[in-house]
């Protein structure tokens, strides 16, 4: 265990975040490494501003002596502007989660995909990247369909409701990865495109405690197939269920949760810590239905 004279104030701008573990999951690697941590929620509904106050809470927290925020729905995009500099991934993905605040400037980064990427390598090691299918491209599916291609796959296949925003997805990651295969298809022809490709990752809401369900018919999924999920709240969710039962490898969301804020606790502490720790305690605040 380390010591540290430094202390750190980090806060979690969005909506609906009071019930978030990362909080408590930063808090308690920090422990670990005998770092002074505190990590508060900043609820946008429960101070009624919204999501175009980032730039003021920035600010404020700048302050008030804040080290660092992440960043959340609905401000991953709105709070571009109000940045001094932005990493090299972040503006590829035209988002960013984490704003680390020094000597009175704003610097932003994007973990969501540095953290899938890592969910992916470590959560599904060598599986085959040659065709994957990705549900939902709104939110944290930027980041992720940046991170697949980052990672390898050599044919994305974007599904979303609103097809506007997969076909922009899509001519935007065509631009990035050149050489790849980048698609925007409509939801009624995922049943035709599962025989095509290697795996299934669900990036939309679907599964989430408040939104139950499945995100796709799992008729035509197979053994062959690997299945990942970006939801963990439940880490089982009822796709990740079926698909296990199927005889499909499997990666779900608390992988991806673990794995951005690994590297967000490290950019904002110069610390690296300890991921199968940080995703142990994941896991127990999760069965204790936290």
């Amino acid at each position: 265990m380390s010591t540290s004279t430094q202390s750190y104030l980090v806060g979690l701008i969005g909506d609906g975040v009071m019930p978030s573990l990362t909080p408590p999951m930063h808090e308690a690697e920090a422990d670990a490494h005998g770092l002074r941590y505190l990590y508060r929620p900043i609820d946008l509904t429960e101070i009624g501003k919204e999501g175009a106050d980032v730039g003021e809470l920035l600010r404020a927290g700048a302050m008030l002596g804040f080290n660092a925020f992440n960043i959340t729905h609905p401000c991953k995009q709105l709070v571009l502007e109000h940045l001094d500099e932005i990493s090299e991934t972040a503006k590829a993905i035209g988002a960013v989660n984490t704003v680390i605040i020094r000597d009175g400037k704003f610097h932003g980064h994007n973990t969501d995909a540095s953290g899938f990427a890592w969910a992916l390598a470590n959560g599904l090691p060598g599986a085959k990247l040659g065709s994957v299918l990705q549900l939902g491209v709104g939110g944290a599916g930027s980041a992720v369909a940046f991170a697949l291609l980052d990672s390898g796959v050599q044919e994305l296949l974007l599904v979303d409701p609103e097809a506007t925003r997969a076909a922009e997805r899509a001519a935007t990651l065509s631009m990035q990865f050149p050489d790849r295969t980048i698609l925007a298809c409509g939801p009624e022809a995922v049943p035709d495109l599962l025989p095509r490709v290697d795996g299934v990752l669900n990036a939309s809401p679907i599964g989430m405690h408040h939104h139950p369900g499945l995100p796709l018919d799992i008729a035509g999924l197979t053994p062959g197939h690997w299945v990942g999920d970006v939801v963990y709240r439940p880490v089982d969710t009822e796709l990740i269920r079926a698909a296990k039962a199927l005889g499909c490898r499997t990666l779900d969301g608390g992988h991806m949760a673990v794995g951005q804020a690994v590297d967000a606790f490290s950019i904002i502490t110069s610390i690296t810590p300890d991921t199968a720790r940080m995703r142990n305690h994941l896991l127990s605040m999760l069965e204790a239905g936290l």
